[in-house]
Parts: C-alpha cells; sequence; structure tokens
C-alpha cells in the first residue's frame, strides 16, 4: 500500500496533467513566471489578468486528501476552474512569485490570487456542499468572476 506522501506525490502529478490538458481544451493560456516579465514592459491595458486558485496543502493532512478526492477531479473541468486554474504548493515551501497577506497556517488553504498577489483566502474545507458557493462568492468579489445561479460547478 503507498504511503500517504507516495499518494501525494502521484496526486500532484496527475494534477498537472489534468490542468495542462483542461487548458488545451479550452484554449486559454497561463503566463509563466518569465512570460510574465517579457510582459512587463507591455502597457497595462495589454497585460492579461492571471488568476489563480492555490491550494496550500501538507503531507498528511486529512482534509487536503479529502479535498482533492471529492473536488480535485473535476474543478479544472469547471468555470471556476477555467476562470482561475489550480496551482498547489506546500505549506513548507511557498513559492517566491506569491504574495500572501499574511502566514497561512492551517491547511488546506485556498488562496484567491490575480497576478501573483493573494487578495482572498478560504481557510479549512468546509466539503462539497458549502465549497462551491464560498468559493464563487470569494472570486466573484475578488475577481469578478460571474457564478452560475444554481451554486453549484458547471462542467
Amino acid at each position: 500500500m503507498p504511503s500517504t506522501v507516495e499518494v501525494m506525490i502521484h496526486h500532484r502529478s496527475l494534477s498537472a496533467l489534468r490542468r495542462l490538458a483542461a487548458v488545451a481544451a479550452f484554449g486559454f493560456s497561463t503566463v509563466l513566471p518569465a512570460q510574465a516579465l517579457e510582459q512587463a514592459s507591455e502597457p497595462a491595458d495589454a497585460q492579461a489578468l492571471v488568476n489563480e486558485l492555490i491550494l496550500v496543502e501538507q503531507a498528511g493532512c486529512e482534509w487536503c486528501l479529502r479535498w482533492s478526492e471529492e473536488i480535485g477531479p473535476i474543478y479544472p473541468k469547471t468555470r471556476e476552474g477555467a476562470f482561475a486554474p489550480l496551482r498547489r504548493v506546500d505549506l513548507r515551501a511557498l513559492p517566491d512569485d506569491l504574495q500572501i497577506t499574511r502566514r497561512v497556517n492551517f491547511t488546506p488553504t485556498f488562496l484567491i490570487v490575480q497576478n501573483g498577489e493573494e487578495l482572498a483566502r478560504l481557510e479549512g474545507y468546509p466539503g462539497e456542499d458549502f465549497f462551491w458557493p464560498l468559493l464563487a462568492q470569494l472570486m466573484q468579489q475578488h475577481l469578478g468572476f460571474t457564478p452560475d445561479s444554481s451554486g453549484q460547478p458547471e462542467s
């Protein structure tokens, strides 16, 4: 039986492939850090805003695993996932290109990010029934996302 760390590493690889497939399927493009530096010389109105949902997780986190099982496989296929693609980061190794407003203490923590800057966060995973409406509300308030009126993800 694989360890939790092995499962998470395998899941991360699958998640990366799913994100890549979702991006290709929908024809969306992402801006890599090197590309962002190249685009910095362009006028502000020519730059596209880069929205992300960043999942801060750690090995052994039961609620992270639960989110990964319940939401992870479908997130990239939803309107939310197309609007703000998922990026997973480890609590102990936050990337340098991420500007957070305060320290992340709990996992999972979901950061609503635009151009590398945290705008809002959801701490903990409240379960599938509450996650989607809370996420849609945060994305609407901070990123201008237009949620589906049903409150459930649209795939």
